[in-house]
């Protein structure tokens, strides 16, 4: 099962998406949560229709979200996966207190039923959350239970074919079709949301498309105040995210990452640092290479640090001049 949850805005709208979710799942399978029902007829007084929880039901959040996830495993024989994307975002949104409550109450139901998985993914780290929780008194780990994954770009050769496709079917005139596909992989880093915007703007762009042209294209969308692209995101996290002692740090070693032509030993990248006065603390820039390494702006390698990905690199540094 599948879902984003970036418009959730409480525990009980949650709910009421995973209610939803599963009802679909088992009446493909002639069934009904039949265990949701009772207790919701159990907590209203009369006999519950629908999906649409009403909000005296909001209370009872907890027991109906694990007897959810209990209709579900007891009405099939498989492993039950359940991705949910922009996980983050709805923690976010429905304040510190419900956020605590619902990463332990998920973590109950992983412990209750050991074949239920759960996948989180978002556009932030769901670290930030958590960092911010435990400023607020938040003690648990409520993820050490399950494993963080890196969801790599496309292979070269995936990325290539990909791009061959995509030019192929926009009718877009290259010279020779593979070396063009290559180079678009490659001036992407092989991400596919990128290759299809460009690919996009190199329709609209008309003509015949070419190296000069793949980074002339790639250079107007970074630098569009309308930002097509939805990079300032790179951007705008550093100010949502890191607090007012970390941030300068932040940005101050991405400015040096990002006009170096090769990986930084810390050391190397410290005695630049120290040249603003606002970054003077070893431990504190250490910490903040941490985050961005976790963040996906950078890597570190054995020969030193630098940006992950060079589209980001570039986008970096026509930002910040």
């Amino acid at each position: 099962m599948n879902r984003g949850l970036e418009t959730m805005r409480s525990p009980l709208e949650f709910v009421e998406t995973v209610l939803q979710d599963v009802e679909e799942y088992l009446s493909g399978l002639r069934r009904t949560a039949r265990r949701t029902r009772q207790l919701l007829t159990q907590i209203s007084g009369t006999e519950a229709m629908g999906v649409k929880l009403p909000e005296f039901a909001a209370p009872h959040w907890k027991r109906l979200l694990t007897e959810t996830i209990a209709d579900l495993v007891e009405n099939q024989e498989r492993k039950v996966i359940l991705l949910w994307d922009e996980v983050p975002y709805m923690l976010g949104n429905i304040g510190n207190q419900a956020a605590m409550e619902v990463l332990d109450t998920l973590r109950s139901i992983r412990q209750m039923y050991p074949d239920v998985r759960m996948v989180f993914t978002g556009s932030i780290g769901l670290h930030h959350v958590i960092a911010d929780l435990k400023k607020e008194g938040y003690t648990n780990e409520p993820t050490n239970d399950m494993y963080a994954a890196d969801i790599p770009p496309l292979s070269h050769v995936d990325a290539t074919d990909l791009a061959r496709r995509l030019l192929l079917g926009e009718n877009i005139a290259v010279a020779d079709l593979w070396e063009t596909a290559s180079a678009i992989a490659l001036a992407v880093n092989g991400i596919p949301f990128y290759i299809h915007h460009l690919i996009i703007k190199l329709k609209m762009r008309g003509g015949k498309v070419n190296a000069a042209t793949i980074t002339k294209t790639i250079e107007d969308c970074l630098l569009d105040p309308l930002n097509p692209w939805k990079m300032d995101h790179y951007r705008e996290r550093i100010d949502n995210y890191y607090n007012d002692e970390q941030r300068p740090y932040a940005l101050n070693l991405l400015d040096i990452l990002a006009v170096s032509n090769q990986p930084l030993l810390f050391d190397d990248l410290f005695q630049n640092l120290k040249q603003e006065p606002e970054t003077q603390n070893k431990e504190i820039a250490r910490t903040v290479l941490r985050l961005l390494e976790r963040d996906y702006y950078i890597i570190r390698q054995s020969e030193g640090y630098g940006f992950r990905y060079g589209l980001i690199q570039l986008y970096w540094k026509l930002l910040r001049g």
